[in-house]
């Protein structure tokens, strides 16, 4: 299992855009990436349920990927919320 930790950096959290963003690209791999935040976790290739764990600005993710891909899926899910949120 691969995990990092992610501060919010958009002023207003995750969001429809962003969080559709997300679940697109966590669906190219065949890792479970969750995502966990104030002691919600979010399958992140859901977007509804990043979307309901009401994530703001200044909070800090948890993202674990488990699975064959998981270094990959950790390294883009990296990129995306660097470039995203």
């Amino acid at each position: 299992m691969r995990s990092f930790v992610y501060a919010i950096r958009d002023r207003a959290g995750i969001h429809a855009r962003p969080a559709g963003i997300v679940a697109r690209e966590a669906k190219k791999y065949g890792a479970e990436i969750v995502f966990s935040c104030g002691g919600k976790k979010a399958n992140a290739k859901k977007l509804t349920e990043l979307m309901s764990m009401g994530i703001k600005c200044g909070d800090e993710l948890t993202v674990e990927a488990e699975g064959a891909d998981e270094e990959a899926a950790c390294e883009a899910m990296k990129t995306v919320l660097k470039e995203y949120l």
